[in-house]
């Protein structure tokens, strides 16, 4: 896709996506068979409940109905929220991250699994668990030392409710 209808799709679906409550994490067009696909990503600090992505798809098919941003060829829309090992690339990614166990991978080379703790503009503070008996550390990482990161799946992760009880 190029940049151009790139920016336009973005600027066409953004304010109705602003609107919703949510952000708009990715617009990706692509190939379906013979049709072309439109997928739209979107999150909130809450998440996008599937009701809210059902209705947000409606509007924006309204829109782009109106509109002649993806021209007269076909195509299907798909609106979602993102995976659970999509890749924290925004400050917003990493805040919405905190408490949750993050697999970093660094410039320097290395990889460190440590839980989130506290995010501010310049990096986030870890936690990382303890190994075979010792005691958990506490770690700084700046931002531009990250070279990507991801949230880890936790099937046994306490719930914050049950942490409080």
């Amino acid at each position: 896709m190029s940049t151009t209808q790139s920016e336009r799709l973005r600027g066409l679906l953004e304010p109705l996506v602003r609107a919703a409550g949510l952000d708009l994490e990715e617009v990706e067009v692509g190939r379906a068979g013979r049709r072309r696909q439109l997928r739209i990503t979107v999150d909130s600090d809450e998440g996008a409940t599937l009701d809210a992505c059902a209705e947000l798809s409606r509007e924006i098919s309204q829109k782009l109905d109106e509109s002649d941003a993806m021209g007269e060829e076909e195509y299907t829309l798909e609106v979602s929220s993102p995976g659970a090992d999509r890749p924290l690339t925004e400050h917003r990614h990493y805040v919405r991250a905190t408490g949750r166990l993050v697999k970093f991978h660094l410039h320097e080379g290395g990889e460190l699994i440590a839980r989130v703790l506290v995010v501010d503009g310049d990096g986030v503070d870890v936690e990382v668990p303890g190994v075979k008996g010792r005691k958990p550390t506490a770690r700084r990482l700046a931002f531009d030392e990250v070279a990507k990161a991801r949230v880890e799946i936790e099937f046994n992760r306490k719930d914050k409710k049950e942490e409080e009880a």
